[in-house]
């Protein structure tokens, strides 16, 4: 059972609702600009991990990548191989699993929305914070997310 003392645990909720809420606020901004025509912010996510990672993917890989649950990512790639941006094919080692790609048109529209999505991140992050700043967030991020000290 914890013991943290009641200050350590609303100054841990306030950090945490300030980081959601700058999420979301520059989520809204991002989403609501004219960049996603050919896919939507969550479809770019998918298309993101996939050019990312460089190679195929089995789709429990790209689960931990994005903020989707299993059924809604299997839907979500049925219709973005039924749009010709992505491609399945048998995994080579497991015959039970599937990997997935990017094919040439789902590379060429994550590179362009990705242009564009990079200079408006750009835009709204490195307006506000200094490069020391960035560093210094980027650092605690990555923080929060690092398996606990043994």
């Amino acid at each position: 059972m914890s013991t943290a003392p009641r200050a350590d645990i609303r100054l841990s909720n306030e950090t945490w609702e300030a980081l959601m809420t700058a999420h979301a606020t520059l989520m809204g901004r991002f989403g609501a600009e004219s960049i996603w025509e050919e896919a939507s912010v969550r479809e770019y996510d998918v298309l993101y991990t996939l050019a990312k990672h460089g190679e195929p993917m089995r789709i429990c890989e790209i689960q931990s990548n994005v903020l989707l649950s299993q059924p809604a990512l299997s839907r979500m790639i049925d219709r973005l191989t039924g749009r010709g941006l992505l491609a399945r094919a048998a995994d080579e080692q497991d015959g039970r699993a599937v990997r997935v790609s990017l094919t040439a048109d789902g590379a060429r529209v994550q590179r362009e929305i990705g242009r564009a999505h990079a200079k408006s991140v750009a835009r709204e992050v490195g307006a506000r914070l200094t490069p020391d700043e960035m560093h210094e967030l980027a650092r605690l991020t990555r923080k929060l997310v690092a398996p606990p000290a043994a």
